[in-house]
């Protein structure tokens, strides 16, 4: 089976520059159904309206970082399995402990490339 390029991917990072990058190499990769954040809380208003069949989520954001945006989507009623990958600049061990027990399903650290996005996706996702 492969990969529903027409799936729908919410990106969130308060980043602008990052969300076009993001949606940039997902575009590459032929993903066109992509929907962009600038936090948690907005992403978590947009989850509950549409959905989503993976995340991208930067961690360090305000009002709401990835890391939350996560633990309210894993403890939610609505797609609490949604396919998670965690996006960050930091790579420290104790922040990769964190974020898998709180159920990301991948995480990239900053800066990547489309060959890593793509290896993310295609290990959370599968092959496409």
């Amino acid at each position: 089976m492969s990969v529903n390029k027409d799936m729908n991917i919410l990106i969130v990072d308060d980043y602008k520059t990052m969300l076009r990058i993001i949606r940039n190499l997902l575009s590459q990769l032929g993903f066109a159904n992509v929907d962009e954040a600038t936090d948690g809380t907005m992403a978590l208003g947009m989850f509950k309206e549409k959905e989503y069949d993976l995340i991208i989520s930067d961690w360090n954001m305000e009002p709401m970082s990835g890391l939350d945006l996560l633990k309210n989507i894993r403890t939610g009623t609505r797609n609490p399995k949604v396919p998670f990958i965690m996006i960050t600049a930091e790579s420290k061990t104790e922040n990769v402990i964190v974020a898998k027990q709180a159920g990301v399903n991948n995480y990239i650290v900053k800066p990547f490339n489309a060959e890593t996005l793509k290896n993310k996706l295609m290990a959370v996702l599968g092959p496409f």
